[in-house]
């Protein structure tokens, strides 16, 4: 006898949190917006290499939380025939596109800082300073808000690693516009404008990493099919062994798992079904699952 069942939990906690990772994100990037045209104009104005990376940054940035807000949006819509699973994946693709954004990011910084060193350019350290720290203002405000609440939502993380990456940004560019005020010394504005490219390429290899694993169908963090097995096994009364077991996520907070569980002629399916997800919840944080039980191969050990 072969049963088949699904657990789905979405809760009105999880809907609600996502409703405050999306203002969230619509907030950081009316700010971005908003303050990226200042930085432009005071890096052109300046001549600031730093300022115009931050600049350039801050667009991407932009645009990157538009996608996220984007994805939050398209994640509420229900599923169809089409995409049984909803929409939720597409925050992890705009995570996953996010990611490979910073790394072009850094490449140009990167350049530009080479052509400077060869070819010094004058840099007006005074209004460089003043543009910096607006922008500081506006990134520390933008990063608060899409960090003071938890969130594993990897397309938050994502839009946060940007911020901070313009946050990091306008603290290289302050402290090169002091170091050009009260020394003169120009080519500190491309050494650090470099720093902060190094420091951007580290976040996005986390980022591009573990949403590259997400659409990549990989096991969710922290769970071993190997263990699963043994844990079934010892836990649950009446299951002899586990097969086929496939474990993936939608998003990073939603895993999901199918096995089938051989087990004893005398057990209740129904009860070992439950006693299964049970396990599975409790131990490896897997709400949903599909269990198949079969009672057809009791002999095999």
């Amino acid at each position: 006898m072969t049963k088949h069942d699904h657990q789905h939990d979405h809760g009105a906690h999880g809907h609600a949190h996502g409703a405050g990772n999306e203002q969230a994100i619509a907030i950081a990037a009316l700010l971005t917006g908003a303050f990226m045209f200042a930085e432009v104009v005071g890096g052109v104005i300046s001549g600031s290499l730093a300022l115009l990376a931050d600049a350039g940054h801050m667009l991407t940035d932009f645009a990157s939380l538009v996608l996220a807000w984007t994805g939050f949006r398209l994640a509420r819509r229900p599923a169809d025939w089409k995409r049984t699973y909803g929409f939720d994946r597409f925050s992890v693709l705009a995570a996953f596109v996010n990611g490979l954004t910073l790394f072009a990011i850094a490449a140009w910084i990167c350049f530009e800082a080479y052509e400077r060193l060869n070819k010094p350019v004058e840099v007006l350290g005074g209004l460089m300073l003043w543009v910096a720290l607006g922008g500081l203002v506006v990134n520390i405000i933008a990063f608060w808000i899409l960090t003071r609440g938890k969130s594993d939502n990897l397309n938050v993380r994502a839009a946060a690693l940007h911020v901070a990456g313009d946050l990091l940004g306008s603290i290289a560019a302050i402290i090169a516009s002091l170091v050009i005020i009260f020394f003169g010394w120009m080519p500190i504005d491309p050494i650090l404008s470099v720093l902060v490219a190094l420091i951007i390429l580290r976040s996005a290899w986390h980022v591009v990493r573990e949403s590259g694993h997400i659409l990549l169908e990989g096991a969710p963090s922290g769970f071993d099919r190997r263990k699963v097995s043994d844990v079934l096994t010892s836990k649950v009364p009446g299951v002899l062994h586990v097969n086929h077991i496939h474990a993936w996520s939608i998003t990073q907070e939603r895993p999901m798992v199918t096995l089938e569980a051989v087990v004893s002629p005398d057990v209740d399916i129904q009860v070992a079904k439950m006693a299964i997800k049970a396990v599975l919840h409790d131990t490896f944080g897997i709400a949903h699952a599909t269990v198949e039980v079969d009672q057809r191969h009791q002999s095999r050990r």
